[in-house]
């Protein structure tokens, strides 16, 4: 499996492939999506459960990014309810995809296949939550 970046939440890290370097909007969509890793340990866990509740009221497939979709793909039925450690990873992951669809500049990218009514859902979970520090 292809890995492009990853964060380091302990050591304050992330490490990028340098094959980025000569894409830049892919590059942007990628740190963007690994910067909100360490914005998802700061939130509380009340702000976690807003998010996954959101989640948890979607239907169908898609996803904002492969990440988010290949964790989806694999959830069983139980795993929202019981906040199985593969929907915690999932919850991150679409967290992070989502900041990186609203924020990295990329209109449309062949791993943005989640429908339109649920993006614009999440879209104004991230404006709610963030309130005025961003326009979304």
């Amino acid at each position: 499996m292809a890995v492009h970046a990853g964060s380091h939440i302990r050591t304050r890290t992330m490490a990028l492939d340098r094959a980025l370097l000569g894409r830049p909007r892919e590059l942007a969509r990628i740190f963007v999506h690994e910067l909100f890793h360490f914005a998802w340990i700061h939130l509380s866990n009340a702000e976690r459960r807003s998010w996954q509740e959101l989640l948890s009221t979607e239907r169908g497939s898609g996803e904002l990014g492969w990440s988010a979709e290949m964790r989806k793909l694999k959830l069983q039925p139980s795993d929202g309810p019981n906040r199985t450690r593969r929907w915690r990873e999932y919850s991150c992951e679409s967290f992070c995809d989502t900041a990186a669809w609203l924020f990295a500049g990329a209109a449309r990218h062949e791993e943005f296949t989640l429908a339109a009514r649920w993006r614009e859902r999440r879209k104004r979970w991230f404006r709610r939550f963030l309130g005025n520090a961003l326009q979304v």
